[in-house]
């Protein structure tokens, strides 16, 4: 027999017990099925993690203060402290001592109620650099940016979050309009593109914010008496393989500015990297524990082959005896065996691979969650179905060819 008579022999068998190998390859489908969706959420759910974190800037260093502590000594919380200046933000921008960084952007905070006309609307204002623009990684849906003109007048110009300037003008084109902020006039300049919210819940929104120049905030908007104090510093590095190499040099020129040494550092700084490795751990540990137990339902599958390739060697004894009585090696035996317990795991595989990417396709519609599909995922599940389905195969394929002719065709 040779091998196409081999596998033609070896689809008859499984046809001929329709309901049984469907029975039999419905654990491996629902295997592969599993597999494929579990490794789908997780990489999906880090990749929309990845592009949470993207969105604050590319190549994204963070610097925060320090904490406070009271003459009682209750300690505030990080970045309570007013430790970073706009010279700290100046000394970072310099080539000649942090030639990795390519940009910087300082940036002070207060939440303020902007008023324009009757409507009146509490977001973040955000007194910052032309550069942060750059630094941000954010662009315009209409108008412009501040500018260095701007920053150097100090002038009574802002740029209006996307959420902010649907709040206070109401699907009104907001460029050119006036917005009142801590009791001056302020005249909108631009608009910022829409980028959704970057924490977990929708209060974290960077749509819902306005942006003056640093000294119009330092001396219109913030009430606080040390004007040359800022919140953050945003170091974009001049690509994402120096992005260490910036850290380093960030951190060493604040430590060496602010007399301190590692172990008293009155700022952190938060890389984008150590942020995307916090934010998707858990997503990677979610995937590995599912895809554990999707691995489980494929073992119990190739059980299953196993036990139905058993039970087709105990019913089928008379014709492995007359096969052999007829000529028929061992290993034709084998093989023949051995082909219809792949042919049961292939099918199942590739049924469940259909199954899989059906469920990617619907799944986001409910889950309001992404289902990336893995094409080495994808293959790896199906070479694994083939594979459960040889090995399950291997010992009553093992079982069929041993079996002596003159006894098996002397079965009842």
């Amino acid at each position: 027999m040779n091998l196409l008579e081999t596998f033609y022999t070896a689809f008859e068998a499984v046809l001929a017990h329709r309901m049984r190998s469907i029975l039999t390859m419905l654990g491996i489908l629902i295997g592969i099925a599993a597999v494929i969706l579990t490794v789908g959420l997780g990489q999906g759910a880090q990749a929309q993690v990845s592009n949470e974190i993207s969105k604050l800037g590319s190549n994204l260093l963070i610097v925060s203060p320090g904490s406070t502590t009271t003459t009682t000594g209750i300690r505030g919380g990080r970045g309570s402290s007013s430790t970073l200046t706009t010279a700290d933000a100046v000394a970072l921008g310099s080539k000649t001592v942090a030639p990795d960084i390519a940009r910087v952007a300082a940036t002070s905070t207060s939440n303020q109620s902007l008023t324009a006309g009757a409507t009146n609307w509490t977001t973040s204002v955000v007194g910052t650099t032309p550069s942060w623009e750059q630094v941000r990684a954010r662009t315009l849906s209409a108008g412009r940016f501040i500018t260095q003109d701007d920053l150097d007048q100090a002038r009574s110009v802002v740029v209006l979050g996307s959420d902010t300037a649907a709040q206070l003008f109401n699907g009104r084109s907001a460029v050119g309009q006036t917005v009142s902020i801590n009791g001056s006039t302020f005249t909108v300049v631009g608009v910022l593109d829409t980028i959704g919210s970057t924490g977990s819940t929708s209060t974290s929104s960077d749509d819902d914010l306005a942006i003056v120049p640093e000294t119009t905030f330092a001396s219109r908007v913030s009430g606080s008496t040390t004007r040359t104090s800022v919140s953050t510093i945003y170091i974009e590095a001049v690509s994402s393989s120096t992005l260490s190499a910036a850290y380093q040099e960030a951190d060493a020129l604040l430590l060496t500015r602010h007399a301190v040494t590692a172990a008293t550092a009155d700022f952190s700084i938060a890389s984008q990297q150590s942020l995307l490795k916090t934010a998707t751990s858990t997503d990677a540990t979610l995937t590995i524990l599912l895809g554990g137990v999707a691995g489980i339902s494929l073992l119990v599958g190739g059980i299953g082959v196993m036990n139905i390739m058993l039970v087709s060697v105990t019913e089928r004894v008379r014709e492995i005896g007359l096969r052999k009585a007829l000529g028929a090696t061992p290993a034709v035996v084998r093989r023949q065996f051995l082909v219809e317990a792949s042919s049961l795991g292939a099918t199942g595989g590739l049924l469940g691979l259909g199954l899989g990417v059906a469920g990617a396709m619907v799944l986001p519609q409910f889950l309001n969650q992404p289902v990336t599909i893995s094409a080495p995922a994808a293959v790896g599940a199906v070479v694994v179905a083939l594979g459960i389905g040889i090995t399950a195969g291997v010992y009553p394929a093992g079982r069929a060819a041993r079996l002596a002719p003159i006894d098996a065709l002397r079965n009842d």
